[in-house]
């Protein structure tokens, strides 16, 4: 099996089962030994290679453990500290980290709860561990880009002459790409006045900058969805002619005050287009992707099939403070499922498919 077949294989897992984690010892065992032998390909095993509980006194401390230290020639080479899998990781967390990779020869550091993998080196000061990492890994949505750096730390393909050269490259365009995914969420003043000053020739006031928060958000999701819908269709083969619809230029204030008038009270949101995508890509086992589609209303964001009401999918109750996933009976009986996470909508698959088969025909 390739490298990042092991890292699907094992992202696969994680989806299904982080939700059942509760505690660090079970994270441990359900994910960070598979991910230190199956993806790193070390022997958990073999004190040689991976030592758990690893003890290096450290001034007044004395007995504190690292989870884990992976060896290489009779050296510390990385340095792995775990937390339970449903608890977000804060550099709070890193304090171990700091003091022991310090006073050992490592030059990788990990911070991971099983889900995400933060990888620290020192590139700030020598022998001293950075405050932020050079990169992130979520097996909830990994970043193709990142496997190659990952297989770097691998046994088989150890590198770290090469992943601490372009580490700091990593660590600017990982924080770049967050910052960039922020805005897309919650797009600041700044990010705003920007585009609108693009399109906009009249003066920046605050209505104006009410009217293209709105206008600016809607525009980024919608270039977003599209470009997550051209690699869905590259990937799965799908073939014909997309026809391009340019835009229409605003060359006046004129024009750009008449668009301020649009309805803007429906707001798509990128947690309604991320769980659209979700529901798409299980109903593609039962029908082309082009036939599963949505629309936005005010209480709910629904995904169809052939863009018909009458067909319904599922409904996504986002709105609110709980967010809920609707599904419909035969009936078209809706039964409302709470979800804390997007990806619990994977738990409800079978039924998501049941509903597309319904309208295979």
């Amino acid at each position: 099996m390739e490298f990042s077949e092991r890292l699907d294989a094992l992202a696969t897992k994680v989806k299904n089962q982080a939700t059942a984690i509760g505690t660090e010892e079970a994270t441990k065992n359900a994910f960070v030994m598979p991910f230190i032998s199956t993806i790193l390909g070390y022997d958990v095993f073999d004190p040689l290679e991976v030592v758990p509980e690893f003890t290096a006194d450290v001034g007044t401390k004395k007995g504190e453990k690292i989870d884990y230290a992976i060896m290489r020639d009779g050296e510390v080479q990385i340095l792995i500290e775990c937390k339970p899998s449903m608890g977000p990781l804060k550099i709070e967390h890193a304090s171990q980290l700091f003091r022991y990779f310090s006073v050992t020869n490592a030059r990788i550091a990990v911070l991971t709860n099983g889900v995400a993998w933060h990888f620290y080196t020192d590139l700030d000061a020598p022998n001293r561990m950075d405050a932020k990492p050079f990169l992130v890994l979520d097996l909830l949505d990994i970043d193709e880009t990142l496997i190659p750096e990952i297989q770097k730390l691998s046994k088989e393909s150890f590198d770290l002459d090469s992943i601490i050269s372009a580490a700091e490259e990593l660590k600017y365009i990982g924080a770049l790409k967050r910052e960039i995914a922020g805005q897309f969420r919650e797009p600041t003043d700044d990010w705003i006045k920007f585009f609108t000053s693009r399109v906009y020739e009249g003066a920046f006031t605050q209505k104006v900058r009410q009217q293209f928060t709105g206008l600016v958000r809607k525009a980024a999701l919608q270039f977003l969805t599209e470009r997550v819908n051209d690699r869905l269709k590259t990937a799965l083969g799908v073939s014909g002619i997309t026809q391009v619809v340019e835009p229409t230029a605003m060359p006046s204030a004129e024009v750009a005050e008449a668009d301020l008038d649009r309805d803007t009270e429906i707001e798509t949101t990128l947690e309604e287009l991320e769980g659209y995508q979700i529901v798409k890509a299980i109903a593609c086992g039962e029908v082309k992707p082009q036939r599963v589609t949505h629309r936005d209303a005010k209480s709910y964001f629904a995904v169809l099939i052939d863009d018909n009401n009458r067909k319904p999918v599922a409904r996504l109750h986002f709105n609110g403070r709980q967010k809920y996933l609707g599904l419909l009976d035969e009936d078209k009986t809706e039964t409302r499922h709470p979800i804390n996470d997007l990806d619990e909508i994977y738990d409800h698959a079978d039924s998501i498919r049941d509903a597309v088969r319904r309208y295979r025909g």
